[in-house]
């Protein structure tokens, strides 16, 4: 199994640095993991903006040159594995700016004329570890599960991609958050899983 991180924080002395480094240590004591690539979107500088104008149109976004190697990085992976905090009840404005470019029509999914389109990234799996300030249960009850029905509903079944798996930790800036048991879950997870 190859595996993609696609780690979305402007700090390294953070929280979700720390799931990072649990995924990986998890990744490394797999033997289903064959290869793992992290993507940094900060320490990559990548441009989240988005920029249509006479020489770059919508429709040709799957093929823009410049977002090239992060195409073949999706095509590569068999488990794609998103780490990010929740801001503001959803993952930043860089990994959106990441989602809206590379989930592009022509490359993760195909008008076919039928209401829900063709998605092309079929057979691939996605975990996505977030955390927040407020309490777990906050984005269920408050938010009508926004965040999750965003990614998986939204984004990730509409391109093809069925398995979606959530760690979706709350109270992480409380001294009870219970950051060590949080941080085992998630390295016991990569550990074991099988694809």
């Amino acid at each position: 199994m190859k595996t993609l991180v696609i780690y979305t924080h402007p700090n390294h002395q953070s929280l979700s640095y720390a799931f990072l480094q649990a995924v990986l240590r998890g990744c490394e004591e797999n033997p289903n993991i064959v290869d793992v690539q992290v993507l940094d979107l900060y320490q990559a500088q990548f441009n989240p903006v988005l920029v249509f104008n006479e020489n770059k149109r919508r429709r040709d976004m799957h093929a823009d040159p410049d977002l090239a190697a992060y195409r073949e990085q999706l095509l590569w992976a068999d488990q794609i594995v998103l780490v990010y905090p929740i801001w503001w009840g959803r993952p930043p404005a860089m990994l959106m700016g990441y989602i809206d470019q590379m989930f592009a029509s022509g490359f993760a999914y195909r008008d076919n004329g039928s209401l829900i389109p063709e998605g092309l990234l079929k057979g691939k799996s996605v975990v996505c570890i977030s955390s927040m300030k407020g309490p777990t249960f906050y984005p269920f009850f408050w938010l009508n599960n926004a965040h999750k029905i965003l990614m998986r509903k939204a984004l990730f079944n509409y391109v093809g991609i069925k398995r979606t798996k959530f760690f979706e930790f709350g109270n992480m800036e409380s001294t009870r958050g219970k950051h060590q048991q949080k941080l085992e879950k998630v390295y016991r997870h990569f550990r074991n899983t099988a694809h």
